[in-house]
């Protein structure tokens, strides 16, 4: 077992009693170099710095610990509140919940909270520690306040980048540093503009509060305009997926395999719906696969996975999914097994089609399996010489099967 213990900029005074207590009578110390150095001497107690890069190489470090660890005497020093982007989850992931107690200092959240005097319930909170940035984009919002969790002294001018670029450059940033500690500090910038105007001084360890002043850049309800994705033609038209994500039914923490993914436009708006959704768009179309990472990353889910292959060979050995979309190769011999034997118990799947060969096989699914079988026409207005007329699009047929 390996307790974390939290410890914030304040160093060894701002350690609770109970977490002093298990640093003191551990053999094995555990934690950046930073955190390390803020203990008092204990003699014949063993310090060993995170192995870099962390991930690749923790599992290692662990297993050379198994004596120490079996007689509880491991600790692990993390930032503020461990289970805040911090390195518990990660102990967690490897080790199993079980095997790690958490002993919180103050988190930087709730820190960042007081010295704003912002209250829970009136902002979004975003990590963007060792992840993209571009994950500020889905929180973006008139009127919205967010707090940005930093990776470095580079983040805030990364962010503010990113807010110029989307028409929100006259957001208020304030970069908070340090905080908890005796070097706390504050700067504020009235616009994003600034901080991506000059270089500034700012500290490595910060925490970015924005408020954001900018025009709408689209809901979190299903039809995105379909100008809000790059494509080629290949995408599921805004009332379509509309439509397939209703009956996908999107529910947090859920896994989508959006198949034949076109512009990943089914599968970016399933991980919009909530921020631990996720979506392996698989593509056979080289362009088409780097073009869904591009959009994914330009309306703030830059974690959507892509996978480059046809199916149904691409879909082995895949996360399980709880939902599936099939826009695209559902007559491929051994898709329509792969997906329907890959399903989980109450999963939902939908598939659409266009040509006669794909509704025949739809109708098959139906009557094999039940479900709701939909044909679904759009009409849109257009010129007629000095008038308006509707043009229908292409009708789509829809299958939607719930386990």
């Amino acid at each position: 077992m390996i307790t974390v213990v939290g410890i914030g900029a304040e160093g060894w005074d701002g350690v609770s009693e109970v977490g002093r207590a298990w640093v003191e009578r551990a053999r094995v110390v555990l934690g950046g170099r930073r955190h390390l150095d803020l203990l008092p001497d204990v003699p014949g107690q063993r310090r060993e710095p995170w192995p870099s890069p962390l991930r690749d190489r923790l599992p290692a470090l662990l297993a050379s610990l198994a004596d120490e660890a079996a007689g509880g005497h491991v600790v692990a020093l993390a930032s503020g509140d461990p289970l805040v982007s911090g390195i518990a989850t990660t102990l967690m992931d490897l080790l199993g919940p079980n095997e790690v107690t958490v002993v919180p200092g103050i988190s930087s959240v709730a820190l960042a909270r007081a010295a704003m005097r912002w209250s829970a319930e009136s902002h979004a909170v975003v990590s963007v520690v060792g992840r993209d940035v571009a994950l500020v984009r889905r929180e973006l919002a008139p009127g919205r306040r967010i707090l940005v969790l930093s990776s470095d002294e580079h983040t805030p001018r990364d962010v503010a980048a990113l807010l110029v670029a989307e028409g929100y450059g006259d957001s208020e940033l304030t970069v908070l540093g340090d905080l908890g500690g005796r070097e706390q500090s504050s700067f504020l910038f009235e616009s994003a503009v600034i901080l991506t105007g000059k270089e500034f001084d700012l500290p490595r360890l910060n925490v970015v509060a924005i408020d954001c002043v900018g025009p709408s850049l689209g809901g979190w309800v299903a039809g995105l305009p379909d100008d809000a994705f790059e494509h080629d033609g290949q995408l599921t038209k805004r009332d379509l997926r509309a439509s397939a994500l209703a009956r996908l039914a999107p529910v947090p923490g859920e896994h989508l395999w959006d198949v034949g993914a076109g512009a990943g436009s089914v599968g970016i708006e399933w991980m919009r719906a909530h921020p631990s959704c996720t979506t392996t768009a698989v593509e056979a179309d080289a362009d088409r696969a780097a073009r869904i990472s591009r959009n994914a990353t330009s309306l703030g889910v830059p974690g959507l996975e892509v996978v480059h292959g046809r199916a149904p060979g691409a879909l082995a050995g895949l996360r399980p999914p709880d939902a599936i979309f099939v826009g695209g190769g559902a007559t491929r011999d051994g898709v329509i097994d792969a997906c329907l034997t890959a399903l989980r118990p109450a999963g939902r799947l939908v598939m659409h089609g266009v040509t006669l060969e794909t509704e025949m096989l739809l109708g098959r699914l139906y009557r094999e399996h039940g479900g709701e079988l939909t044909r679904v026409s759009v009409e849109t207005s257009a010129p007629v010489g000095a008038f308006t007329g509707w043009t229908p699009a292409r009708t789509v047929t829809q299958w939607a099967l719930r386990r």
